[in-house]
């Protein structure tokens, strides 16, 4: 439990995972060190979004932790949403290793996507956007889906022919939406448009 959490253990609002800490601030920051402020790239749980968070002295936080990404939270004092180019590169790395604990952590959320996708338009389906599912294996799962709800990762991978890693696809994804600017279809990861 990190320092920004209640003693209840109730977050109390948005809460990301972080991927990267620098105690010393940014390295091209070109103030004095007593003038840098800590600095934690968080990675949202629900949505996907990239945080910069600008955090308090006392801030006691390291990598993998859970952080409220609130401005009313004690350690916080201010979050910012970046995009992919704007992380260190440890937390690029990072970035893919949360991603899929993620997708471990809330397997069910996942696997109800493959349930309840519907179509986007008269020719193109959510299913699609996935990496390497086209019409012939959309089909198939949609045929699955139809006898009865896939429990898991597992129960998808052995009832749909052809799909041999359902939760790779989706963590393929989820990278994917995070990385690129310029996606039309957003399934997993939000941004704020300007």
């Amino acid at each position: 439990m990190s320092d920004t959490e209640r003693s209840d253990g109730d977050p109390g609002g948005p809460t990301a995972i972080v991927l990267d800490f620098l105690a010393h601030g940014r390295t091209e920051d070109d103030r004095p060190q007593y003038q840098k402020q800590p600095l934690a790239y968080a990675l949202g749980r629900e949505d996907f979004r990239l945080f910069e968070v600008v955090l308090g002295p006392d801030a006691g936080v390291s990598i993998g932790d859970d952080l409220v990404v609130d401005r009313a939270a004690d350690a916080i004092e201010r979050t910012g949403e970046v995009e992919y180019e704007d992380l260190t590169g440890g937390a690029q790395s990072e970035l893919d290793y949360a991603v899929e604990d993620l997708v471990d952590e809330e397997e069910r959320r996942f696997v109800d996507f493959y349930n309840d996708a519907q179509p986007i338009t008269l020719r193109l389906h959510q299913l699609n956007l996935l990496p390497g599912i086209g019409k012939k294996l959309r089909n198939s799962i949609l045929d699955e889906r139809k006898r009865g709800p896939f429990e898991s990762f597992d129960d998808l991978g052995e009832r749909v022919e052809g799909l041999h890693n359902p939760r790779e696809v989706v963590v393929e994804r989820i990278l994917e939406e995070i990385r690129e600017d310029d996606l039309k279809y957003r399934t997993f990861a939000r941004r704020d448009e300007e």
